[in-house]
């Protein structure tokens, strides 16, 4: 089969190809190494069944063409990262709204297949744990820039099934939370991976507010078997799935662990969210996916635990 991977050279991306390889498939990728990095698919290029382009979504005549030449298109291309939405805001924009819609366009035209990763922050600042997929979005402030990235993700997913629902495109949503792995970057606010790298090197590991908040880190291994297996399940298309896993830890207790794990001398500090970020940044103090959907519809279990999960991350800086 071919597959198209918009945004493969990402850290999910890359990782989705690899396993998609495995299975015997020809993968294109496009991704215009914004956020994504070439390093990670460097050890790919040379398999005869890869190929990569370097360009965007928003290039409508490169995706026209790379979309007519595929069977599936796993569209995970996307600007990511608290850090980036907040320094970037309206290429962010541009990036999620106007590709998707570039992506959907051409899925439609040629009526292919379509999976397309969403976020855990659709659900804004509901507090209603666990999270299911019908649950309500409570946003803040449209003064607050963080909360862009979840109207740009929700319009994408109102897009997907609006194609699904008038013009029969078949299309799968999954809302990724907080996936974690090998070859992730803590560049643009990733905490489990610049958490891991300050312990490493016994600089001072940073908590953003009070380090009370709670979240749930998903093995990237774990993420791209359920995005994979959706993908190829009938039931699932014109649904929204959340994935990932639903232990739950403080960011206090993450640093504590990290520090411990990796043997550290690294001071724990807390500095403001508007030091971190800008004036008025607002954070929710949980975010625990409902799994019970994406179990019932297609099997999924995380296998690997938090220790585990946070090993592989330290065994992978190492290096």
């Amino acid at each position: 089969m071919k597959i198209l991977v918009t945004g493969g050279a990402g850290f999910i991306g890359s990782h989705l190809c690899e396993k998609l390889l495995k299975e015997g498939h020809f993968i294109s990728v496009l991704d215009n190494l914004s956020t994504g990095k070439y390093a990670n698919i460097k050890h790919l290029a040379s398999n005869k069944n890869f190929t990569y382009t370097i360009d965007s979504i928003l290039n409508k005549k490169i995706l026209e063409k790379m979309i007519s030449d595929t069977d599936q298109i796993y569209h995970l291309a996307a600007a990511v990262g608290v850090k980036n939405i907040i320094d970037n805001p309206l290429l962010s924009l541009q990036t999620n709204i106007g590709g998707t819609e570039n992506v959907l366009e051409f899925a439609n035209k040629f009526k292919k297949k379509v999976l397309v990763a969403s976020t855990s922050e659709i659900y804004g600042k509901n507090e209603n744990m666990p999270f299911k997929e019908e649950d309500d979005r409570l946003l803040g402030s449209t003064n607050i820039s963080r909360w862009s990235y979840s109207c740009a993700k929700a319009i994408d997913e109102f897009l997907a099934l609006a194609y699904y629902r008038e013009k029969k495109l078949p299309v799968v949503i999954v809302r990724c939370f907080n996936t974690v792995g090998p070859r992730q970057t803590g560049q643009y606010g990733m905490v489990v991976p610049k958490f891991v790298r300050n312990a490493l090197l016994n600089h001072p590991i940073v908590i953003h507010g009070s380090g009370k908040q709670s979240r749930c880190f998903g093995d990237v291994d774990d993420v791209t078997d359920g995005i994979i297996k959706l993908m190829n399940e009938p039931k699932a298309e014109g649904q929204i799935f959340n994935v990932g896993n639903d232990e739950e830890i403080t960011i206090e207790d993450l640093a504590k662990k990290i520090k411990e794990m990796t043997n550290s001398n690294s001071k724990i500090e807390y500095i403001s969210y508007e030091d971190a970020y800008e004036e008025g940044f607002e954070d929710m103090m949980k975010r625990i996916p409902d799994l019970t959907k994406i179990k019932d519809t297609v099997g999924y279990e995380p296998k690997l635990n938090l220790d585990e999960i946070l090993k592989r991350i330290i065994n992978y800086f190492e290096k």
